[in-house]
């Protein structure tokens, strides 16, 4: 086993130090399935004060837990204290927590087997006291000890475990996941910022789907996004070969492994089984686009995303019904481009797609011909620079009050009826063209009301 040089230096001068300092947390997991750490996060007996004298740089992050960062030849290293922790009675954090000398005393107090071992960088040794290098091997997420005393200690921990299983493709093995029903009402502590968080951390696996499978398993969707449930046994019609619920959680599997994009793939028919009518025999579900978008406000709202995050979101959701044909005029493809916006047209293929293969379970089905036909007449179009928002004609309201027409309503209902005109024509969108037009339009349709 290798470590990357100025890890082995950091471990060194803690060791001179006086003091122990072992590798722990994802980094040993990686390394023992031979990938890559991500960052590395090392604990110690040295308290954060000690640590602090060891190094210059060195940051507070978590202070209150026994946790510095240490800033060292352009890493950033999570240095915890050896500690245990005393009563959880919020069931998320200990009420008090005490630094301790002993390494197997402070990896007890973890969740899972998988987390609980440590890496000495200095000869590769490991320490494994509950069997972790076991699951590791075997692909399997147990709780330390009793489950039942880990999830009422911290029930982010049940939500984690669904994490796990979907990160690392692992199996939650039966006396856990036992422990993650008995105990899933402790999920109502865990506030929205953390499960937040953790739903944003399953979107990095290749299948976060095996995530939401394990939160119905147990009975801990209702807690995390009850509106997913509605669409379980939901049937679809034509190519759909799942459910509502199975469909959404496969289309987010095969969005590309960006998380807001993944959360508009997971939430994009979260309206159907509300807008559910049985039509000639047939399954429809008109209208789901506007109230899935409505749906999705409130549950990223209720989740704390930020608004940035909510309105890309929203935005996907709100256009993904879109149905090309070839009769579509240039017209028509402009306003589509002016409706959805030139910044999010890639996001929203890339969501036509998922949806594609999300439906068939198969991405060969993603694309159809229809699609690659809308996506290079938009690039044939976007290449001409044409006219798709109100700044973009040649005349503004000044130039309008010039002519006669005066500011307010009509204003606005004469601009827009110019950005219709240019869309069909882009050659119109000169100042004398729409000038005329403008002004016989007002006097025409408008003056006389």
């Amino acid at each position: 086993m290798t470590f990357p040089r100025e890890v082995k230096e950091f471990a060194e001068i803690v060791f001179r130090a006086g003091y122990e300092i072992y590798l722990v947390g994802g980094a040993v997991r990686n390394l023992e399935r031979g990938l890559p750490p991500d960052d590395y996060d090392f604990t110690t007996n040295a308290t954060p004060e000690q640590v602090t004298a060891i190094f210059k740089k060195v940051i507070p992050t978590g202070i209150e837990h026994g946790t510095v960062t240490v800033l060292f030849k352009g890493n950033s290293f999570e240095v915890t204290t050896y500690r245990m922790d005393g009563k959880y009675s919020n069931f998320r954090h200990p009420d008090s927590i005490t630094y301790c000398t002993d390494i197997y005393e402070d990896l007890k107090r973890r969740d899972f087997t998988i987390n609980a071992m440590a890496i000495d960088v200095r000869n590769g040794r490991v320490i494994d006291a509950h069997g972790g290098m076991e699951d590791l091997k075997h692909g399997i997420i147990r709780a330390i000890g009793n489950p039942d005393e880990r999830f009422a200690e911290d029930g982010l921990r049940i939500l984690r475990a669904c994490r796990f299983a979907a990160q690392l493709e692992f199996q939650i093995e039966p006396v856990t996941l036992d422990g993650m029903i008995h105990n899933r009402d402790h999920l109502k502590n865990i506030s929205k910022e953390r499960i937040r968080d953790e739903l944003l951390k399953t979107m990095s696996a290749e299948h976060p789907s095996i995530a939401f499978l394990y939160m119905q398993k147990t009975q801990i969707l209702e807690y995390v996004l009850p509106e997913l449930l509605e669409g379980v046994g939901m049937e679809q019609r034509d190519r759909h070969q799942f459910d509502v619920f199975h469909h959404m959680i496969y289309s987010c599997d095969f969005m590309e492994k960006d998380p807001v994009l993944r959360m508009a793939a997971l939430l994009h028919d979260i309206g159907k089984p509300r807008c559910f009518k049985v039509r000639d025999g047939v399954n429809t579900f008109y209208g789901h686009e506007n109230v899935g978008t409505e749906m999705a406000h409130e549950i990223l709202r209720r989740l704390k995303f930020s608004k940035a995050d909510e309105t890309r979101i929203c935005h996907l959701i709100k256009n993904h019904m879109f149905h090309y044909t070839e009769d579509w005029s240039d017209g028509a493809v402009r306003r589509f481009i002016a409706r959805v916006g030139l910044e999010n047209m890639s996001d929203l293929f890339k969501l036509r797609f998922a949806d594609r293969a999300g439906a068939m379970g198969d991405k060969t089905f993603a694309c159809t011909p229809e699609d690659i036909a809308l996506s290079r007449r938009v690039d044939a179009i976007v290449k001409e620079v044409p006219p798709l928002k109100l700044s973009d004609l040649a005349v503004n309201g000044a130039m309008l009050k010039e002519a006669g027409i005066p500011k307010g309503p009509a204003m606005g209902t004469v601009l827009n009826y110019l950005l219709e005109a240019v869309m069909d024509d882009p050659a119109m969108n000169t100042k004398e063209a729409l000038l005329n037009l403008g002004k016989n339009f007002y006097e025409s349709r408008l003056q006389c009301k």
